[in-house]
């Protein structure tokens, strides 16, 4: 219990820190790339007094050091900001550009500012609202994922030189030569347009989470068939497995209490190493495409639209969730392998 306690202060320790050089950079990286967030907030068609009023308001004018440091102090407060352009509602915020399209008075620019400063959304909630929608699809996409992946990745490290191998060899071959946007398209077309079996595009429901994980699931399971055939596969040339033999246990047993127990600790590793950027990323690109309410799409969205708040909430999110399955990973291997010292 000692054990668990320090190894989680330690970790978590360190974990603070990864998360504080991650937001630090991602903050950094947004003011320094071209382009003016201010200018998209507001419209096209405001002066240049009402864009620098606005600018200095949102402390963009201060020096780096001192707007991330205004941001920390606020984040610990538990306040990531509100989003440059969407409202409590979900739509647009009000901006300060009339219908016509030719500029309005300054007197119609301050109302107009002040009310879009009262009906942005704050990213904690914009966070919120879609985070249950992203987990739902990760959660289900991996439950497809450890569906096929499993079966093929053992039973090929158990036989390499049979055709559970080449099986397996072949379909992680196979999927991983697809892309993900192609195979969103292509489903879309086949499943949802013509043979209208599944929906597709928004969220209305449960079967709505169908298509996007399918395609999640074909990104991640070439990554775990291969790495845990050869996992395996290199398990069971140790000399404990022919100790087994020797002392005569059956072969059942030398699988599910040794070979698959040892050839799981790289496979812990590679998961938290690899399987979690790697089902990040695959989320985000997914939800976009299906246009799937939850944080993917909203942070591509928001990093066309350059909405710098939301960038930030959801890359301090993505280093939190990293961290912590990279804690859980370790701890569950120092479980299984109690030499193992992390």
């Amino acid at each position: 219990m000692a054990f668990v306690l320090t190894f989680l202060l330690r970790r978590l320790a360190q974990g603070v820190i990864v998360v504080f050089l991650v937001s630090f950079l991602i903050f950094t990286l947004l003011r320094l790339i071209p382009g003016d967030p201010v200018r998209m907030m507001l419209g096209t068609n405001v002066s240049e007094v009402t864009l620098e009023r606005k600018a200095k308001e949102l402390g963009l004018r201060d020096p780096i050091p001192v707007q991330y440091a205004n941001y920390l102090y606020n984040f610990i407060q538990g306040d990531l900001g509100q989003s440059y352009l969407l409202g409590e509602s979900g739509g647009a915020a009000p901006t300060a550009q009339n219908k016509q399209g030719g500029q309005i008075s300054a007197e119609a620019e301050i109302a107009r500012d002040a009310e879009s400063k009262t009906t942005r959304a704050s990213v904690f909630k914009l966070i919120g609202d879609g985070l249950p929608y992203t987990l739902q699809l990760a959660g289900l996409g991996l439950l497809f994922t450890f569906m096929v992946a499993l079966p093929l990745g053992i039973s090929g490290g158990l036989k390499p030189e049979k055709w559970q191998a080449r099986l397996a060899f072949f379909t992680g071959s196979l999927l991983i030569s697809l892309p993900n946007f192609w195979l969103a398209l292509v489903l879309i077309l086949l499943i949802s347009s013509n043979a209208n079996l599944l929906p597709s595009i928004g969220y209305k429901g449960f079967a709505y989470t169908l298509l996007p994980a399918i395609v999640l699931a074909v990104e991640l399971v070439p990554v775990i068939i291969r790495g845990l055939s050869v996992s395996i596969a290199s398990s069971t040339q140790q000399g404990f497995v022919d100790g087994g033999i020797v002392r005569g246990l059956p072969w059942s047993r030398i699988v599910w209490r040794h070979v698959i127990r040892n050839a799981s600790i790289p496979m812990l590793n590679m998961f938290g190493v690899q399987i979690g950027g790697l089902l990040l990323g695959g989320v985000f690109v997914t939800e976009y495409i299906f246009d799937y309410p939850g944080v993917g799409k909203l942070t591509i969205q928001a990093v066309l639209q350059r909405d710098f708040p939301i960038i930030q909430g959801v890359a301090i999110l993505a280093a939190g969730v990293l961290v912590l399955v990279n804690i859980l990973v370790d701890l569950v291997a120092t479980y299984i392998d109690r030499r193992l010292k992390y």
